[in-house]
C-alpha cells in the first residue's frame, strides 16, 4: 500500500535524531498498525529506507519516525533531514516483521537508533500489565532518543547506559537473571545484536527476538551453481547463475516484484517458496521460519536443491 502523506512536524529528541510526523494531507486516518512495525520512505531519487514507528498505534492521525544522520551511510538519513514540514513524501506499508508476541514478563535491550521499535512495545507491555525492563545503551547520553520521557514514565524500569560513563553493555551479567519465561527483544546495532544472539544461545526458542538494521554475515552459499526458479502462477522458469539474486534475474524477465532494501532485512520481497529447498540468507526470518521453509527473502536467499518453484 502506498500513500502520499505530508510532514507536519519536525523536531529533535537526540543529538542528531530527528523526529518527523506525517498526516495525511485531507486529516484521514491513516492504516493500524502494532509496535515493532515499520514503513518505507520513498525518497528523492527513488532512495527507499525503512524506519520504525515509534509513535501511539491508537494515534490514527498521526505517525511519528525518528532518524538518526549518518554522516558515513548511504545518503537516506541526509535526505531525510532535509525534509521540513509541508513537504509531501511517498510511504508504503506499514509491516511488522518483528511484532510483539504476547509474555508475562520481557526484557528490551536497545542501542542507540534501536530505540525506535522497543518504544511502543514498553507501552503495549505496560498496558498487558506484564513485568519489564529496559537496558538502552548509546555512545553518550546526549546521543541517546527519548530518555527524558522514558525515565519520567516508566522510572527506574529503565536503565540507561551511555557507553562513555559505563563502557559496553553488561549482557552476561544481565541476561543470566533472565527466566525461561521471559521474551528478549532486541534492536540496535550488529555487534550488540550478535552479542546478545550469543549470550541467549541457550535460552529456550522463540524468547529472543532481534531486528536488524544492517545484514549480517551468511557465509558462502550451499549451492555454488546456478539453479532453477519456476513461478507457479505463470510457468515462467528461469536460471539463476551464481553471481545473480533471484530477485535481479526475475526483474530482468519482467516479472514486478515489490522490493525495498535488497540485503535481506526488511522482508518486502518475502515470497511463498512451494517445492524445493532453501538457502536461507536474511537477516529477517527466525531460525524457526527459516525451518520451516514455506517462505524466502528473494533479494538474497538462494536454493540449496537445482529447482525452487515460487508461488508468484
Amino acid at each position: 500500500m502506498s500513500l502520499e502523506l505530508v510532514v507536519h512536524s519536525r523536531e529533535w529528541a537526540a543529538e542528531g535524531v530527528l523526529v518527523l510526523g506525517l498526516r495525511d494531507p485531507a486529516g484521514g486516518a491513516l492504516p493500524a498498525w502494532t509496535p515493532g512495525a515499520h514503513i518505507d520512505l520513498v525518497l528523492p531519487g527513488d532512495v527507499v529506507r525503512q524506519y520504525s514507528l515509534c509513535g501511539d498505534p491508537a494515534e490514527r492521525t498521526a505517525w511519528r519516525i525518528a532518524v538518526l544522520r549518518e554522516p558515513g551511510g548511504r545518503g537516506g538519513s541526509a535526505l531525510v533531514h532535509e525534509l521540513i514540514p509541508g513537504t509531501t513524501v511517498t510511504v508504503r506499508g506499514p509491516r511488522n516483521h518483528f511484532p510483539l508476541q504476547p509474555a508475562p514478563r520481557y526484557l528490551f535491550i536497545a542501542g542507540g537508533i534501536g530505540i525506535t521499535p522497543i518504544l511502543p512495545m514498553i507501552a503495549a507491555a505496560d498496558a498487558a500489565g506484564a513485568e519489564w525492563r529496559l537496558l538502552y545503551g548509546g555512545r553518550t547520553a546526549a546521543s541517546m532518543a527519548f530518555t527524558r520521557e522514558l525515565r519520567a514514565t516508566h522510572g527506574d524500569r529503565v536503565d540507561l547506559r551511555p557507553q562513555d560513563e559505563h563502557g559496553l553493555l553488561d549482557l552476561e551479567s544481565l541476561l543470566a537473571e533472565v527466566t525461561p519465561d521471559t521474551l528478549v527483544y532486541c534492536c540496535g546495532p550488529a555487534p550488540l545484536l550478535d552479542a546478545v544472539e550469543k549470550h541467549c544461545a541457550g535460552r529456550p526458542p522463540g524468547t529472543l527476538h532481534v531486528e536488524r538494521f544492517t545484514p549480517k554475515d551468511a557465509g558462502d552459499p550451499l549451492l555454488t551453481g546456478s539453479f532453477e526458479v519456476e513461478l507457479a502462477g505463470t510457468g515462467l522458469t528461469c536460471t539463476v547463475p551464481p553471481d545473480r539474486s533471484i530477485l535481479e534475474v526475475l526483474e530482468e524477465a519482467g516479472v514486478q516484484v515489490l522490493t525495498s532494501c535488497r540485503e535481506g532485512t526488511c522482508g518486502t520481497c518475502e515470497t511463498g517458496v512451494l517445492a524445493g529447498t532453501v538457502d536461507h540468507r536474511d537477516s529477517l526470518l527466525t531460525p524457526e521460519e527459516q525451518a520451516v521453509g514455506d517462505t524466502m527473502l528473494i533479494c538474497v536467499s538462494r536454493a540449496a536443491c537445482p529447482k525452487l518453484v515460487l508461488d508468484l
